[in-house]
């Protein structure tokens, strides 16, 4: 075989695996650093922290292979969070957001949550499908007015913005509780939720019809209203799925914390989209995988627990955050301006 072939084929398969080696590299370079880094408990913690992180990344990922943005993520989360956590209370829990309430099947609150993101997520979906406000624009309002929304039902008597807290075992152990494999490894029961989450999205890109109009909707809408898509339907599904899922991620991040505020998923997006980009989300849409996803959200959760763990400053730890998401969307434009 010729020697140039290969040498080319084997940079392109590193360029189209780049993230994968990254993320290789920076667990093997940290746990140089502390051979401790490698213990079963250690990538329990990382996976168990993640687990919201790429459910959000996900939600991000059908709007930016659509073409768009979403900056109302974040916001998002607080409110189910606050939506979820205040109907969860126990009985003896002195300042219970609804004191009269009885007690309720635990799954009406959690579906409760999931439809008000699923809500937010239709209202975006309209604003950009059908009165064409710009993405970026129609989801920095909404961010604003959710927020809004969620500070005045958080301040409501007899909360009056006090943190929620006292929520019941049957709900914080869909967060905080796991599974026994025996001999002492464990696996938490929001891992596999969100591996599971994550399982249904690689369906929807892959299998379905939806997900083949989001790439061709992303790569080139003009093109998709000639092929015969319905853009504005597909993208209203699409804001409505993401909503969902920064609903599923908010009551797990309440479940998970044991209470929420409504300053609960503040800049969330911006890890997100950050995490997005990073495995290979393109930012001019049309091109993003789930396994690339996933890897965009471990090396962050990498960094931000690896780091720490051995000893790395905070402030290092966002200039190479910085530097990873910069070198990631140059990467990226490169690549768009090749294909073009």
């Amino acid at each position: 075989m010729n020697p140039l072939t290969t040498t080319v084929k084997v940079k392109n398969y590193l360029t189209q695996r780049a993230i994968f080696v990254v993320l290789i590299v920076l667990i093997i370079g940290i746990a140089v650093a502390d051979p401790g880094f490698l213990a079963f408990s250690t990538l329990r913690d990382i996976l168990q922290q993640s687990s919201t992180r790429l459910i959000i990344a996900l939600g991000a990922a059908f709007i930016l292979i659509s073409g768009g943005v979403d900056l109302s993520a974040g916001r998002v989360v607080g409110l189910t969070a606050v939506v979820s956590a205040s109907m969860l209370q126990t009985e003896q829990y002195a300042s219970r957001f609804f004191p009269d309430l009885p007690q309720l099947w635990v799954g009406i609150p959690i579906i409760i949550g999931i439809l008000a993101g699923l809500l937010v997520g239709l209202i975006n979906g309209v604003i950009v499908a059908k009165l064409h406000v710009p993405p970026f624009i129609a989801t920095l309002g909404t961010m604003v007015g959710i927020y809004g929304v969620n500070s005045i039902y958080f301040n409501t008597e007899p909360n009056q913005s006090q943190p929620i807290a006292g929520l019941r075992d049957d709900f914080t152990m869909w967060g905080s509780g796991y599974f026994d494999l025996g001999k002492g490894y464990t696996i938490p029961y929001i891992v596999l939720i969100a591996i599971a989450v994550a399982f249904i999205c690689w369906v929807i890109f892959n299998k379905t019809r939806l997900g083949k109009n989001m790439y061709a909707i992303g790569g080139n809408v003009q093109a998709a209203h000639v092929s015969g898509i319905k853009v504005a339907r597909n993208l209203i599904a699409i804001y409505a799925i993401s909503g969902a899922l920064y609903g599923i991620a908010g009551v797990l991040e309440s479940a998970r914390t044991g209470g929420a505020t409504n300053n609960y998923g503040n800049m969330y997006e911006l890890d997100a989209i950050a995490a997005c980009v990073v495995g290979g989300v393109s930012t001019a849409g049309g091109i993003g995988t789930v396994p690339g996803v996933m890897a965009g959200v471990l090396i962050f959760g990498v960094i931000n627990y690896g780091l720490t763990f051995i000893g790395v400053s905070p402030y290092w730890q966002l200039i190479i955050k910085g530097l990873i998401i910069v070198a990631a969307v140059a990467f990226d434009i490169r690549k768009y301006v090749a294909k073009k």
